[in-house]
Parts: C-alpha cells; sequence; structure tokens
C-alpha cells in the first residue's frame, strides 16, 4: 500500500471514506474539485453537501431504513454522528439543517492530522496506490471518460431531479396546516406544514402540470431513463390524474383543521433548517422551467404567494453497471486497488451512498476484510450491488426486499402480521451485526 490513500470526491461517500481511513490511522489525501469547477446541481463548494433533500429517510422503529443507520452508527458512521448533531424536526424522518450538517463534516476532516484537502479536479484515475472513486451522480466529463475506458464499459446514466425550496415567511398558514401523517413523528409534534387541495383545485393543477413547459433532456424524452424512486412529478402525472394522489400528494392520514376531514389531496412542506425559515416540497422533483414551476406551484394552497428560495431542477446520473464490475468489497475486479462508493457504484440515497463510503474506508484499510452477513442491512445493499442481474441493473435503495427471507416456519407464524415479520428482519440482522462485530 502506497503511503496514502486517494479518495476522489468529498461528497458524503468521499467525505465518509476519508473519515474511516485516517481513524484507522491510515494518511488520506481527499479531492473535490469544487470551487474550481462546479456542478449543475451544488450551490455551494462545501464537501458532504446536501443536494436534493434534507432527509436521511425513516428513524421509524423497525423499517429498513433505520435498520441501515443503526448498523452504520454501531460500526462508527462519522456522517450519521453529523446528522443526528444537525436533526431539525421531520416526522419520523432523520432530518437535518444542511449548513449545520456540512459545517459539522468540514470541521472534523480539516482538523482530522491524517487527512489531507486538495481542491482540485481529477481528470485520471491514478495509476498507483489505493483509490476509492466517489465523484458521485454528477462526475465530471473527463474523470467518467477515463472510468469508462478503465472499466472497458460506457458510461452508464439517468436523469435525476430535485424539490423547490420556499421561503418559509410567504406561506399562508390560514390555509396551510401543521400535522404529521397519523400524528405520527419521532417527538410527538407536528414536523409537516400541509396545503390542502379541494377536488377541483387538484384537477385544475394537474391540468395546468400537463400543460406546462419542461426543459428539454439530451437525449429524446422517450429513452430518458428517469430513477424511478425520485420521478419527476411532471413526468408521474403523464401516468394518470390520480397518480399524484396516490404518491407525494397522498392525504392519508392528514386531517385538515378547518373541516375535520382529510383533503382531496395535500402537497406537503419540510422544514430546511433549524431556523426554520424555508421548507421544500416533499416528492416534488420536478423538470418545469423555473417560470412554469411560479406559476404553477401558486396554484398550490397556502402558496399563493410564495417566494421561491430554489427552484427544483433536472441533472444527469452517472453510475457503472457494479455487478460486472466490483466484488463483494467494493474493489474493481480487475484492478483491486481501485474502489467505488457513493452513487457512482449504483446505490440511490444519502444514507445508502454513506454507507459505501463507510465500508470502502474501512475495506481499504483492511489487510483481511471478512465479508459482512448477508442477514444485515449493510451486507445486503453490498450484495444488491454487486450480486444484481447486470442486464436490468438500476440504482436502488434499502428496502426489506434486499435482506433475505425469513425462514418458512417463521413466516408461516407471522403471515398476517407484516410489522411483526419486519421486526423479525430487524432483530435477526442486528443479531448478525453484534456477531460480526
Amino acid at each position: 500500500m502506497s503511503s496514502s490513500v486517494t479518495v476522489i470526491g468529498a461528497g458524503l461517500a468521499g467525505s465518509e471514506a476519508a473519515w474511516q481511513i485516517a481513524e484507522a490511522g491510515q494518511d488520506v489525501v481527499l479531492y473535490e474539485m469544487r470551487p474550481h469547477k462546479s456542478t449543475t446541481a451544488h450551490q455551494t463548494d462545501q464537501p458532504a453537501e446536501l443536494v436534493c433533500s434534507n432527509s436521511l429517510k425513516s428513524e421509524a422503529e423497525n423499517s429498513a431504513p433505520r435498520q441501515l443507520k443503526q448498523e452504520m452508527r454501531r460500526m462508527g458512521s462519522m456522517l450519521l454522528a453529523a446528522a443526528d448533531a444537525a436533526r431539525v424536526p421531520g416526522g419520523q424522518a432523520l432530518t437535518v439543517d444542511r449548513q449545520v450538517f456540512s459545517s459539522f463534516i468540514i470541521d472534523r476532516l480539516t482538523r482530522h492530522p491524517r487527512i489531507t484537502i486538495k481542491r482540485e479536479e481529477i481528470t485520471r484515475v491514478p495509476e498507483t496506490g489505493t483509490v476509492i472513486i466517489a465523484s458521485g451522480p454528477l462526475t465530471s466529463d473527463p474523470l467518467a471518460q477515463d472510468i469508462a475506458r478503465l472499466t472497458g464499459s460506457e458510461r452508464l446514466y439517468f436523469y435525476d431531479a430535485i424539490s423547490p425550496i420556499v421561503d418559509a415567511e410567504t406561506i399562508n398558514y390560514d390555509i396551510a396546516f401543521r400535522a404529521s401523517r397519523y400524528g405520527k413523528s419521532i417527538d410527538g409534534t407536528d414536523d409537516y406544514v400541509n396545503c390542502p387541495m379541494n377536488k377541483a383545485e387538484y384537477l385544475a393543477f394537474i391540468a395546468a402540470l400537463l400543460d406546462a413547459q419542461s426543459y428539454e433532456a439530451h437525449i429524446p424524452e422517450d429513452k430518458t431513463p428517469y430513477f424511478e424512486g425520485c420521478l419527476p412529478i411532471d413526468q408521474i402525472v403523464k401516468r394518470g390524474a390520480e397518480t399524484l394522489r396516490f404518491g407525494p400528494m397522498k392525504p392519508t392520514g392528514l386531517d385538515d383543521p378547518r373541516t375535520g376531514r382529510w383533503p382531496y389531496a395535500v402537497v406537503q412542506l419540510r422544514q430546511e433548517n433549524l431556523r426554520a425559515d424555508s421548507y421544500n416540497l416533499v416528492g416534488f422533483q420536478t423538470s418545469l422551467k423555473f417560470g412554469e414551476q411560479a406559476r404553477i406551484f401558486r396554484m398550490i394552497p397556502g402558496l399563493e404567494n410564495a417566494s421561491f428560495l430554489r427552484y427544483g431542477q433536472i441533472h444527469r446520473n452517472t453510475y457503472i453497471n457494479a455487478p460486472t464490475l466490483l466484488n463483494g468489497f467494493l474493489q474493481l475486479k480487475t484492478d483491486p486497488r481501485i474502489y467505488f462508493a457513493g452513487q457512482i457504484s449504483g446505490v440511490e440515497g444519502y444514507v445508502e451512498s454513506i454507507a459505501t463510503g463507510m465500508l470502502a474506508g474501512q475495506f481499504a484499510v483492511d489487510p483481511a476484510p471478512r465479508p459482512l452477513p448477508r442477514e444485515t442491512a449493510l451486507g445486503s445493499l453490498l450484495h444488491y450491488i454487486t450480486g444484481a442481474d447486470p442486464r436490468h441493473y438500476q440504482p436502488a435503495n434499502i428496502t426489506f426486499d434486499l435482506l433475505p427471507s425469513l425462514d418458512e416456519e417463521t413466516r408461516k407464524v407471522l403471515r398476517k402480521d407484516k410489522k411483526a415479520r419486519h421486526a423479525e428482519v430487524c432483530r435477526r440482522a442486528t443479531a448478525a451485526m453484534e456477531a460480526y462485530l
């Protein structure tokens, strides 16, 4: 092993990987091209910037996202410690103040004596030494081309989208109301701002969306491979007028205090920071032109005078076909000194990106790494990345579908109790992780 490990990209995965390497006693050089070269989605030049959302998914007991985070906490994830320190109200989700989150991470990285941060673009993968490629979904063209050369495969891509953010002072609380779905939140508070719609308002909103102008993709629309888990609302609505009511605008579990009933549809807003001075439109990723967003989203009751601090936008997401290229330790099969982590490895989501960065960092400095138990959420995520069908490989979030099924006898006993089955999967995963550690 060379005197230092190279980590390319100071996003979520790269920052976590660098920390793990340094904590293991190995010197690491962390490269970040911003601010010298920016991207279409980033707003700052800081490491570990949260771009699309400020939520790190559910903290509900016996949920797959919580199980993954609990295992990561157990294995010493620095970025989850940052998230816990930067937490803001978000129902049952781990929602953070982006600036506090990033500042925590920057402080840890810059103060660590074994971490050197270099602000420059890497256009070619280093030919010697241990390298972790964590350049993210917005990998620069020169580096992406070199990765394609290195892997012997074409660059894979799909399009991703981010939600708009509004100024909290411009929300009309005569209409909008605070509530968490079914009253559920981590601390019992009403963490979401809800903008209710009646049927006529909803249908007018749908008609406006269908008639709106979007930014053109760089490839034909019928071939634009959007990721299903982050589909723009202007694409969802094309699947039918009711699709949004069963997706990001579902009204279930939200009683409008003005009527005492569920609205016909609801747009939820989630707090962005500790100051509570901005809110993002949950699930409202969009490729609409900015002017269209302002016009149409002000049709939402409670947002008729909304001031937009950030409009939604669409961007390219680059990733490799990991099942054909990586082994179970996230190493390139043809060159084991090279590791991949984060969204470029084919995971979707902040937590999943951090998880792969944590594991790549630990694997890279372990002379005899052990496979993670398949029963764990971390082990199942790795199993998907490296063992999925390469012909139909798409980025994945952590779900119970990725974890192994319970044995036949247990499934039979719990066949009518989904919550009990999930609880048993989490219990089994926790026990496997403890045994592994």
